[in-house]
């Protein structure tokens, strides 16, 4: 079976360094004159399926915005991340899940069992109750050539409170994520399966990289204010492995089809001159 980071590696190659982010807030819908309801939903996620999802390398849905809408959110999100993957893009699913035991396998089966009508190509995950309790989801995505993405230096202001605190050992638990990280893709080529999420607004992180070997999403470019030159600061020497996320920036220029092509080449040529 071929792994994420096999798969990643080739679209990225294919289709170039881009992810988008699909983030149907209130304030999106209004801005494409959607209505905040179940039909303004799937208005939005089908326009930008059929805008992207053949040419991005990676189509990231934010599950909150369409759990939002409860059971019928719940269908156009599995709708979603079908039709995207038969398009030829990957899925990352934004869910920042987190548990201990057999809550967190069942978050894993939810989103990584092939079965499951809400499988993805990789999830998000928090790593807050210990990156040990996150094996559940380590296990299922190796077994299911699926990946993980793991939150490690976040832009929130509140983030560095608890990322960057100091643990017995004398680093920071933000360092104690990626080395546990690194860890697990030794030895992958061309990448590792697991990955790190590290905002692109950060700057200068104090933090080595270095010995990840996986991909690195980099939410926060465009709206959020960084922009492509800023992820050689923020990532260094191990830039080259940098997916850089835009949300707001691309889908903006919605609704038309022809419009949220053109800034998602836009951002995807910024990102290839940036990353090199």
């Amino acid at each position: 079976m071929e792994t994420f980071g096999r798969r990643l590696y080739d679209v990225i190659e294919k289709r170039g360094p881009l992810c988008v982010g699909i983030d149907p807030h209130p304030g999106l819908l209004a801005r494409w004159g959607l209505s905040d309801d179940v039909a303004g939903l799937e208005r939005f996620a089908r326009t930008v399926v059929e805008a992207l999802a053949d040419r991005v390398a990676v189509l990231k849905p934010q599950s909150a915005f369409f759990e939002r809408y409860g059971s019928q959110g719940i269908g156009i999100l599995e709708s979603t991340i079908r039709q995207s993957r038969e398009a030829g893009a990957l899925v990352l699913l934004d869910v920042k899940r987190g548990d201990i035991g057999s809550t967190m396998a069942a978050y894993a089966s939810a989103y990584l069992d092939p079965a499951s009508s809400l499988s993805a190509d990789a999830i998000t995950v928090s790593p807050y109750l210990g990156v040990g309790s996150l094996e559940p989801a380590f296990d299922l995505a190796a077994a299911n050539g699926a990946g993980i993405f793991v939150l490690a230096l976040t832009s929130n202001p509140e983030g560095p409170a608890v990322q960057h605190a100091v643990t017995a050992s004398g680093k920071t638990v933000a360092q104690t994520v990626i080395d546990e990280i690194s860890q697990l893709n030794k030895g992958a080529e061309p990448l590792g399966s697991f990955g790190l999420v590290v905002g692109a607004t950060i700057g200068d992180t104090g933090h080595d990289l270095s010995e990840v070997n996986g991909p690195l999403l980099a939410p926060g470019l465009g709206a959020q204010g960084a922009t492509p030159a800023d992820l050689r600061t923020v990532f260094g020497k191990s830039v080259r492995n940098v997916l850089p996320s835009y949300s707001r920036e691309v889908l903006a220029a919605g609704p038309s089809v022809a419009e949220l092509r053109a800034a998602a080449e836009r951002a995807t040529q910024d990102c290839r001159l940036a990353l090199g």
